[in-house]
């Protein structure tokens, strides 16, 4: 009679904990299967070789585009040179042979001016170192002639003014012939004139 009283109360323990058992049994068991699928995913994941991308497998920017290369402008286009041959191209010639005409023929209108006017300042020049030669001359027949030299200084300075000015008339009319040469005019070789008679209007000496 104890015994039985005894094994009751220890099969309603088993009962309730199996009660108890079953429920967290039934929860546990999908979570271990899910364990074990996500262990077998992620053993699969690291064994695929990873991938490594190198700079021959990343695409290149594109190049910009060239730009569009400029229309010539309408004075460069027309700065082009005249074709031989062409109507443009003779008249070109044409004005360019006149103008060469001209600039010579102005040239040479300038240089035969040139010349006719050498040729007036040396003519002119030459009767002036005559004209002065013979005032040097009559002064000195005055001044020495007369017994007071000495003392007529005045009259010996104004005859040493009258050489140097023939000296500086001299000097001036070769210049004046050797530009006429560099024109390619020949001067010819004169017999020197005498000297111009000048009457002297001094007083005779006593």
């Amino acid at each position: 009679m104890s015994r039985k009283i005894v094994l009751r109360p220890l099969a309603l323990i088993a009962l309730g904990l199996v009660a108890v058992w079953l429920p967290l049994a039934a929860q546990d068991a999908p979570s271990v299967a899910e364990a074990a699928k996500r262990a077998r995913q992620q053993k699969q994941d690291s064994a695929k070789p990873v991938k490594v991308i190198t700079n021959d497998e990343i695409p290149s920017a594109p190049s910009p585009a060239p730009a569009p290369a400029q229309a010539a402008s309408p004075a460069a286009q027309g700065a082009a040179p005249a074709v031989a041959g062409s109507p443009a191209g003779a008249d070109a010639a044409s004005a360019e042979a006149k103008k060469s005409t001209e600039e010579a023929a102005g040239d040479e209108a300038k240089k035969k001016a040139d010349i006719e006017a050498l040729q007036k300042q040396i003519h002119d020049l030459e009767h002036d170192i005559n004209i002065q030669k013979g005032g040097i001359s009559l002064d000195e027949n005055t001044y020495y002639s007369d017994p007071n030299r000495p003392r007529n200084t005045d009259q010996k300075d104004k005859i040493d003014r009258e050489k140097q000015d023939l000296q500086r008339m001299e000097s001036d009319l070769q210049d004046l012939k050797s530009k006429l040469e560099s024109l390619g005019v020949e001067i010819p070789v004169k017999p020197p004139k005498p000297p111009e008679s000048i009457t002297s209007n001094a007083p005779p000496q006593s």
